[in-house]
């Protein structure tokens, strides 16, 4: 009896580790969508991609490369006047994609969008839209952000990266999504090395005391609008120049 009951006690501890490894490789199998490279099956942004790669295989030479989402590609909307100004005889090239999140910045890393340059600066704002669209944990935010980071020294190990903090958005600072982000960026600080990789939030330049978004920066308290375009680039000028080994624009 004492040797069945043995057995029994035997199998059922096999079992039980089993479900344990089983449980184990699932969690590891099922990544967060931050990290997982994903494209978008929207045809504009198909087409955006393909003409993003011929214009870098075209392009003498690149030493400004600018990466993120819709913030970031308004530099060619109402940013424009203000990218010319700061960042035209900069070799610039840009591309940030309305809408994008981690995910599928890193699907277009994994399909071409850093051939044919060797910048002298990156400089990259990724992660609201994963709040925005999904709400994602500011680590699962961070984690994308990160790999984004560690492709950049990988494909372009010559290309000093500046990671910027996510923008603020909504009104007030107790808004659960300023909240995801401000945790994201309190994570994302820590990847600078500040030899390759540096951080830079520049959030203060758009709030109140107060820590209150207006909307005479950004009218849907998300992107900016002209004069929000100024106050960035006028805000990170001082490390870009510094970054690039320029002088400072006046």
């Amino acid at each position: 009896m004492l040797r069945i009951w043995m057995i029994g006690m035997l199998a059922s501890l096999a079992v039980v580790s089993f479900s344990h490894a089983e449980d184990a490789a699932t969690k590891e199998a099922v990544k967060p969508a931050a990290v997982t490279p994903e494209p978008r099956d929207a045809q504009w942004w198909t087409d955006r991609h393909a003409q993003k790669l011929a214009a870098a295989k075209a392009q003498d030479k690149i030493d400004l490369l600018m990466i993120g989402d819709s913030i970031t590609h308004g530099w060619e909307n109402k940013g424009k006047e203000v990218f010319a100004e700061f960042y035209a005889d900069r070799n610039p090239h840009n591309i940030g994609f309305s809408g994008d999140r981690t995910e599928h910045v890193l699907w277009r890393f994994d399909h071409g969008a850093l051939d044919n340059m060797s910048p002298k600066l990156a400089v990259l704002m990724i992660g609201t839209n994963n709040v925005g669209h999904r709400k994602d944990p500011s680590q699962d935010t961070a984690d994308g952000i990160q790999l984004i980071v560690e492709e950049l020294r990988e494909k372009l190990p010559e290309t000093k990266v500046l990671i910027l903090g996510i923008f603020p958005r909504s009104a007030n600072k107790n808004d659960e999504m300023r909240k995801l982000n401000d945790g994201t960026n309190e994570i994302i600080k820590d990847l600078a090395d500040g030899e390759n990789v540096f951080f830079l939030n520049i959030n203060d330049t758009f709030l109140t005391e107060d820590g209150v978004l207006s909307k005479e920066v950004m009218p849907d308290l998300l992107h900016p609008h002209a004069k929000g375009y100024r106050m960035w680039a006028e805000a990170v000028e001082p490390t870009i120049a510094k970054l690039m080994g320029d002088k400072e624009k006046k």
